[in-house]
């Protein structure tokens, strides 16, 4: 498995102790000083993000034959043993990479890309050898900080799945966009540390449209709930009316209490009359990834 550099600014521990002095009026012993300390070491670990090329398989169609390669993408520490994956061919790697160094080239000279192969693409020896190779690739830009923070590298591990996902909702065909929507988000939250927080916001809309058109309002309101900081902290117009909207549908529907989302829909829509988008949530969402 490869690994990328430490995250920056993890951040130090503070209000430490030596042995022996007392803390407070906890009472604390010692030995619970020295167990407390080993935790809060745990828990302020650095973390990294993981790739590994688990597997890779040959597809062959009438028109091409070409290698996928399932790349799994976790966070290191206990915290986090969840492993999600996406499948990316050669072509997709070649193309996130061209359009990398259209913005980073001189940061990415000591990172590259496997070359194409002119031939024995598809014996074993050739895959194996380009499944490190690729590992290594990812944890080589990942290590470039400029670029684990670019919406490129979100995009790339992010946006076939999101583009089929919105062409499903699109079609009315829900629950497999709700499938794919999750697979999404699992994504997603292993970058966020990394990556701007509102990043999941147009999946997390989206999901909440799924879930209201399933009839399933509770989990449409907790989406939309989850996606709602962001939305706020950044000033996400279209996204704030139609979710604050949603939400005090949803709730009244579920016996909530919306007086304080009405309201501050009512004074964003005063405030910005004229600004503020008057669509749908659905509306919002179906345009995205066209």
């Amino acid at each position: 498995m490869a690994e990328a550099e430490l995250l920056e600014g993890a951040g130090e521990l503070g209000g430490t102790h030596h042995a022996g002095e007392s803390v407070g009026c906890s009472g604390l012993t010692t030995k619970e000083l020295q167990q407390n300390w080993r935790m809060l070491k745990r828990q302020q670990r650095p973390c990294r993000l993981l790739f590994e090329i688990s597997s890779t398989r040959v597809v062959e169609d009438k028109l091409s034959k070409y290698v996928v390669y399932e790349v799994v993408v976790m966070r290191s520490g206990s915290f986090d043993s969840r492993r999600v994956s996406v499948a990316r061919r050669y072509s997709e790697f070649l193309r996130f990479h061209q359009r990398l160094l259209q913005d980073f080239r001189e940061e990415l000279e000591d990172v590259e890309l496997p070359p194409k192969l002119l031939k024995g693409n598809f014996n074993a020896e050739s895959i194996a050898e380009r499944r490190l190779s690729l590992q290594d690739y990812l944890a080589g830009l990942y290590a470039v900080r400029c670029v684990r923070r670019s919406s490129l590298f979100a995009a790339f591990f992010t946006e076939p799945e999101q583009r089929r996902a919105h062409s499903l909702l699109r079609a009315g065909q829900f629950p497999l966009a709700l499938l794919q929507l999750q697979e999404v988000l699992e994504v997603q939250e292993k970058l966020l540390p990394w990556q701007a927080a509102t990043l999941t916001v147009p999946t997390l809309a989206a999901l909440a449209v799924c879930h209201r058109d399933l009839d399933d309002p509770q989990a449409a309101f907790t989406a939309a709930q989850r996606a709602m900081p962001p939305v706020r902290r950044y000033g996400l117009k279209e996204y704030r009316a139609a979710l604050l909207e949603l939400l005090v549908n949803l709730g009244y529907q579920l016996g909530r209490p919306v007086a304080q989302l009405q309201q501050e829909l009512t004074v964003l829509r005063d405030a910005e009359r004229g600004e503020v988008s008057q669509r749908s949530l659905k509306e919002v969402v179906v345009q995205n990834f066209t």
